[in-house]
């Protein structure tokens, strides 16, 4: 059966925008179910600046507690870095993967960074080639690559030439993002088809949310297309900050009973990840789920395997 690669960013992306504090431990806790589900890519925090995003001001503290939380799971544990500064910050805390966010558009830069796409470009690439020079991995994000709250439509040609820069600098996966949850699988097949003129599926990864509810659909269609890595969020959880109409993220249960069925291995235990859900939903106090977490709990309350 062949496999798909999931990295979960509930500890990042997911949390990264809520308005209830989480404490460092609760982090790890959660951190630690994810992998007991069987997660093992996981986006673990963000050395952003405490000011900007209160939530991630612990980043250090959450990968110095990784190797207890979770002490038998083997984590590829990513972090995320805007700049060389935020790199200095996650070199200092051990990190071995980090990842950069390059968004599609200027106003999107300005907004999130405030930087131009031009000077964006280039902060992101020094950042991924000091990293790899320092010894770690990197993943970069190309951000709105579909659609911008600020600009609407996203040129293709630039999120295809970013990509490829990206690449270049020597980030190992190009993670193509839709961060306000604008595109529909047949935007998804046109987009990804282009970018396979310019890089190896095996190069690229998608990131999905869930605004308009398509985002499982949107899973497919990379899928289709032969693209096997993907990122989700337990429970649905997420949005961005700086990035106005930005709903959950795909959630990570809707993603792994998709490929399951579909006859893609996961390496996930769905009723173990819905412990995480429930305590995500205990911490965050609201309700949390994908699209068919309801249907999952019935299932397994009448004694009925989710995944077959």
């Amino acid at each position: 059966m062949e496999s798909i690669l999931i990295t979960d960013v509930t500890p990042r992306d997911g949390l990264q925008n809520q308005s209830a504090a989480v404490s460092t431990a609760d982090k790890l806790k959660l951190i630690a179910l994810l992998a007991k589900a069987g997660l093992r890519r996981i986006e673990a925090t963000s050395f952003v600046s405490p000011k900007a995003v209160p939530q991630m001001a612990d980043a250090a503290c959450v990968l110095a507690g990784l190797s207890a939380a979770a002490p038998a799971a083997n984590l590829q544990a990513s972090v995320l870095v805007p700049n060389l500064k935020g790199l200095e910050r996650a070199v200092a805390a051990k990190a071995r993967e980090v990842a950069v966010v390059l968004s599609a558009t200027e106003q999107m830069n300005r907004k999130n960074i405030n930087m131009g796409l031009d000077e964006a470009s280039k902060v992101s690439e020094a950042t991924v080639r000091a990293a790899r020079a320092a010894g770690l991995a990197a993943r970069a994000y190309v951000a709105v690559a579909w659609e911008c709250p600020f600009e609407g439509s996203t040129s293709l040609d630039t999120v295809v030439d970013l990509a490829v820069r990206m690449r270049e600098a020597g980030a190992h996966e190009i993670v193509i993002a839709d961060t306000i949850g604008a595109a529909a699988p047949a935007q998804v097949h046109d987009r990804i088809r282009a970018l396979l003129t310019a890089l190896p599926a095996s190069a690229l990864a998608v990131h999905f949310h869930d605004t308009r509810g398509f985002g499982v659909a949107n899973a497919w269609a990379a899928l289709e297309l032969g693209i096997r890595r993907f990122d989700a969020s337990t429970g649905g959880i997420g949005g961005c900050p700086f990035a106005p109409g930005a709903a959950g993220n795909l959630a990570t249960e809707d993603l792994v009973l998709m490929a399951e069925q579909s006859g893609f291995a996961t390496g996930v235990d769905y009723p173990l990840l819905l412990e995480a859900v429930d305590f995500a939903q205990a911490v965050l106090q609201r309700p949390l789920g994908g699209h068919s977490t309801a249907w999952a709990r019935r299932r397994i309350a009448a004694g009925q395997r989710v995944l077959q």
